[in-house]
C-alpha cells in the first residue's frame, strides 16, 4: 500500500496528499535539507556511556561528518512496549535503566529537550500505526549513552520511538518506511541495539576483550555479507539463517532496530560499517551508516 492510500484509509482526509515530511514542515515551516544519514549504532555495555574507548571515538566521530540534525528520533532496544509509542514531553528525564554498575554511571544526566511538536506528527502523520504518545519514559540508556558521544552538549532535541514486541520485523521494517520521509527535513534518526547480543553466553569477566565464538563469528560475517549485498529480506527473515543466527539473536529486541535502519534507507545510499568487532564472545559493537 502506498502512502497516499494508507492515509486515505486511515481517514485523514485533509492529509491525503500529505507526506510526513510535509506535514511536520508545514508546523515547523522548515526547508529540505540537508537529508540526515541513517544509523544504526551497537551501543554494548553502559559503560560506554563514560569510558574512552575506539567505539566511543568512532561515534564521536561520525557526529562529526554529518550534517547538524534538527532533531533526532531513535528507536532503542530498551524501549518495548504493547503498541508504538512516541516520547512528547518536553524535558525527558534520564532513565537509568540498568543494575550493578558504578555511582558515577548512575549520575550521568543528559537533558537533551524533547519535541512534542515532532512526536505529534509522527502520531498524526502514521495513524494507520496508532503510535500512542508517551509522557512517562524519557531517554534510556540505549539512547543517551551513544547520544552523548555524538552530541554532548545536549542541545538538539531527542525523542524515543518505541518497539511493538507484539508485531514481526515485517512490521518494523514497513513502519521505517513510513517514518523515512523526514529525513528529509534534517532529522536524524538512530536505532540502538546490537547485531549480535547474547547475554547468556557472554563472558562477563572479559567485558573488555575483543574476541567472539565461533558462532558469533559466523553470524557476524554473515550478517555483514548481506548489509552490502543489499539483501534485506534475508535480515528480515532472521530466523531463517541458520542456528548462529539463532545463538546471536536469542531475542529480538536488540536486532529490530538494525531493521529499522534498513526501513530507513534509500536503496541507492552509501553503506559504511565501522565498530564491527567482538566483544566478550557473545556480543558485537558493529554500526551501520547508511548515507
Amino acid at each position: 500500500m502506498n502512502r497516499k492510500n494508507f492515509l486515505r484509509l486511515s481517514g485523514l482526509a485533509t492529509l491525503s496528499i500529505m507526506s510526513l515530511s510535509t506535514l511536520y514542515s508545514s508546523s515547523r515551516n522548515w526547508k529540505k535539507g540537508p537529508k540526515q544519514a541513517v544509523l544504526f549504532l551497537g551501543h554494548g555495555s553502559p559503560m560506554n556511556a563514560i569510558e574512552e574507548n575506539e567505539f566511543v571515538k568512532a561515534w564521536r566521530q561520525t557526529g562529526q561528518n554529518i550534517p547538524q540534525p534538527r532533531a533526532i528520533v531513535c528507536i532503542s532496544a530498551h524501549w518495548e512496549t504493547a503498541g508504538t509509542m512516541v516520547t512528547a514531553m518536553p524535558k525527558p528525564k534520564t532513565i537509568h535503566d540498568f543494575g550493578g554498575f558504578p555511582r558515577a554511571l548512575h549520575e550521568v544526566e543528559y537533558p537533551a529537550p524533547g519535541d512534542p511538536e515532532l512526536a505529534g506528527a509522527i502520531a498524526d502523520g502514521l495513524a494507520e500505526y496508532e503510535i500512542k504518545l508517551d509522557h512517562k519514559w524519557g531517554l534510556d540508556h540505549g539512547t543517551w549513552s551513544v547520544i552523548k558521544h555524538l552530541y554532548p552538549e545536549a542541545k538538539i532535541p531527542v525523542i524515543q520511538l518505541s518497539i511493538d514486541y507484539r508485531k514481526g520485523p515485517e512490521y518494523h521494517y514497513q513502519l521505517a518506511q513510513a517514518l523515512s520521509d523526514i529525513r528529509e527535513r534534517g532529522v536524524l534518526i538512530i536505532s540502538s541495539g546490537n547485531m549480535v547480543h547474547n547475554l547468556g553466553l557472554t563472558a562477563w569477566d572479559r567485558l573488555n576483550e575483543q574476541f567472539a565464538y565461533d558462532w558469533a563469528t559466523e553470524a557476524q560475517a554473515k550478517m555483514r555479507e548481506l548489509l552490502f549485498s543489499g539483501n534485506d529480506k534475508a535480515l528480515i527473515n532472521f530466523r531463517k539463517q541458520g542456528k548462529a543466527f539463532d545463538l546471536a539473536i536469542p531475542s529480538t529486541e536488540h536486532f529490530i532496530p538494525l531493521i529499522y535502519s534498513l526501513g530507513l534507507k534509500d536503496a541507492k545510499e552509501d553503506l559504511r560499517i565501522f565498530n564491527d568487532k567482538p566483544v566478550a564472545g557473545a556480543l558485537t559493537m558493529t554500526s551501520v551508516q547508511f548515507g
